[in-house]
Protein backbone atom coordinates (compact mmCIF):
# COMPACT_ATOMS: atom_id res chain seq x y z
CA UNK A 1 0.00 0.00 0.00
CA UNK A 2 1.40 3.71 -1.00
CA UNK A 3 -0.87 6.66 -0.05
CA UNK A 4 1.51 8.98 -1.74
CA UNK A 5 2.00 12.67 0.00
CA UNK A 6 2.76 13.75 -4.05
CA UNK A 7 -0.40 15.76 -6.01
CA UNK A 8 -1.73 12.51 -7.90
CA UNK A 9 -1.38 14.59 -11.29
CA UNK A 10 2.38 12.89 -11.30
CA UNK A 11 1.08 9.43 -11.47
CA UNK A 12 0.48 7.47 -14.63
CA UNK A 13 -2.94 5.90 -15.52
CA UNK A 14 -2.16 2.61 -13.55
CA UNK A 15 -0.33 4.09 -10.42
CA UNK A 16 -3.72 6.56 -9.89
CA UNK A 17 -6.36 3.58 -10.66
CA UNK A 18 -4.24 1.29 -8.03
CA UNK A 19 -3.65 4.51 -5.77
CA UNK A 20 -7.84 4.83 -5.73
CA UNK A 21 -8.03 1.34 -5.01
CA UNK A 22 -5.91 1.43 -1.97
CA UNK A 23 -6.54 4.87 -0.33
CA UNK A 24 -10.02 2.78 -0.54
CA UNK A 25 -9.26 -0.47 1.21
CA UNK A 26 -7.16 2.24 3.73
CA UNK A 27 -10.42 4.04 4.21
CA UNK A 28 -12.02 0.74 4.91
CA UNK A 29 -9.06 -0.37 7.16
CA UNK A 30 -9.42 3.07 9.49
CA UNK A 31 -13.13 2.38 9.58
CA UNK A 32 -12.72 -1.02 11.53
CA UNK A 33 -13.96 -2.79 8.45
CA UNK A 34 -11.23 -5.23 7.81
CA UNK A 35 -9.37 -6.92 10.09
CA UNK A 36 -6.29 -6.83 7.40
CA UNK A 37 -3.64 -3.91 6.69
CA UNK A 38 -4.58 -2.22 10.24
CA UNK A 39 -0.44 -2.16 11.30
CA UNK A 40 0.10 -0.67 7.98
CA UNK A 41 2.85 1.84 8.38
CA UNK A 42 1.63 4.10 5.61
CA UNK A 43 -1.62 4.67 7.41
CA UNK A 44 -0.08 6.23 10.35
CA UNK A 45 -0.41 10.00 9.48
CA UNK A 46 -4.26 9.20 9.13
CA UNK A 47 -4.61 7.64 12.54
CA UNK A 48 -2.68 10.69 13.74
CA UNK A 49 -5.69 12.52 13.54
CA UNK A 50 -8.61 12.95 15.81
CA UNK A 51 -10.95 11.57 12.67
CA UNK A 52 -9.11 8.95 10.90
CA UNK A 53 -12.33 8.35 8.86
CA UNK A 54 -12.39 12.23 7.96
CA UNK A 55 -8.58 12.50 7.13
CA UNK A 56 -8.71 9.37 4.55
CA UNK A 57 -12.30 10.84 3.27
CA UNK A 58 -10.21 14.27 2.20
CA UNK A 59 -7.33 12.39 1.02
CA UNK A 60 -9.36 10.36 -1.52
CA UNK A 61 -11.67 13.64 -2.16
CA UNK A 62 -8.44 14.83 -3.29
CA UNK A 63 -8.31 11.68 -5.87
CA UNK A 64 -11.58 12.23 -7.05
CA UNK A 65 -11.02 15.32 -8.01
CA UNK A 66 -8.64 13.98 -9.80
CA UNK A 67 -10.13 11.42 -11.70
CA UNK A 68 -12.35 14.07 -13.05
CA UNK A 69 -9.95 15.99 -14.76
CA UNK A 70 -8.91 12.74 -16.16
CA UNK A 71 -12.12 11.71 -17.34
CA UNK A 72 -11.98 8.66 -15.23
CA UNK A 73 -15.68 7.39 -13.79
CA UNK A 74 -14.68 6.59 -10.28
CA UNK A 75 -17.34 6.20 -7.63
CA UNK A 76 -17.81 9.14 -5.66
CA UNK A 77 -20.26 7.42 -3.41
CA UNK A 78 -17.52 5.00 -2.26
CA UNK A 79 -16.29 7.71 -0.16
CA UNK A 80 -17.89 7.56 3.08
CA UNK A 81 -17.63 11.18 4.20
CA UNK A 82 -17.78 13.69 1.20
CA UNK A 83 -18.13 16.64 2.78
CA UNK A 84 -14.63 15.91 4.86
CA UNK A 85 -12.22 18.93 4.68
CA UNK A 86 -9.16 17.77 6.71
CA UNK A 87 -5.54 19.42 6.49
CA UNK A 88 -2.44 17.44 7.41
CA UNK A 89 0.98 18.46 7.64
CA UNK A 90 3.55 16.54 5.92
CA UNK A 91 7.58 16.81 5.52
CA UNK A 92 9.26 18.28 2.29
CA UNK A 93 11.37 15.52 2.66
CA UNK A 94 9.37 12.87 2.48
CA UNK A 95 7.84 14.53 -0.44
CA UNK A 96 10.90 14.62 -2.12
CA UNK A 97 12.04 11.22 -0.98
CA UNK A 98 8.42 10.21 -2.53
CA UNK A 99 8.96 11.85 -5.53
CA UNK A 100 12.13 10.24 -6.37
CA UNK A 101 10.30 6.85 -5.27
CA UNK A 102 7.71 7.70 -7.77
CA UNK A 103 10.25 8.83 -11.10
CA UNK A 104 12.14 5.12 -10.36
CA UNK A 105 8.89 3.66 -11.03
CA UNK A 106 7.76 5.20 -14.21
CA UNK A 107 11.34 5.82 -15.48
CA UNK A 108 10.76 1.97 -15.93
CA UNK A 109 6.94 1.23 -16.32
CA UNK A 110 5.58 4.73 -17.96
CA UNK A 111 8.79 6.44 -19.58
CA UNK A 112 6.90 8.76 -21.39
CA UNK A 113 5.27 10.00 -18.35
CA UNK A 114 8.45 10.21 -16.82
CA UNK A 115 9.65 12.23 -19.60
CA UNK A 116 6.39 14.81 -19.39
CA UNK A 117 7.34 15.53 -15.79
CA UNK A 118 11.39 16.24 -16.59
CA UNK A 119 10.88 19.82 -15.97
CA UNK A 120 9.31 19.63 -12.15
CA UNK A 121 11.79 21.08 -9.78
CA UNK A 122 9.42 20.32 -6.77
CA UNK A 123 6.46 18.66 -6.87
CA UNK A 124 3.63 20.22 -5.62
CA UNK A 125 1.78 17.66 -2.54
CA UNK A 126 -1.52 16.18 -2.50
CA UNK A 127 -4.18 19.13 -1.54
CA UNK A 128 -4.61 17.93 1.90
CA UNK A 129 -1.21 18.51 2.65
CA UNK A 130 0.74 21.37 4.39
CA UNK A 131 4.67 20.39 3.85
CA UNK A 132 6.31 21.45 6.00
CA UNK A 133 10.71 21.21 6.67
CA UNK A 134 11.51 18.31 8.00
CA UNK A 135 13.31 14.53 7.24
CA UNK A 136 11.71 11.29 5.57
CA UNK A 137 8.89 10.25 7.93
CA UNK A 138 10.14 7.48 10.66
CA UNK A 139 6.99 5.27 9.32
CA UNK A 140 8.55 5.31 5.84
CA UNK A 141 10.19 1.79 5.69
CA UNK A 142 11.48 1.30 1.85
CA UNK A 143 15.22 0.76 1.45
CA UNK A 144 17.50 3.17 0.20
CA UNK A 145 16.08 6.11 2.66
CA UNK A 146 18.50 8.38 3.57
CA UNK A 147 20.31 7.90 7.09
Amino acid sequence: MRLWTLHPRYLDSRGFCGLWREALLAQAVLLGNTSGYRSHPQLERFKQHSDPGSAIATYLLGLYAESLRRGYAFDASKIRDPRASVRLSETDGQLQWEWEHLQAKLRVRAPSVYESLAGVGFPEAHPMFHIVAGPVRDWERAAGLPN
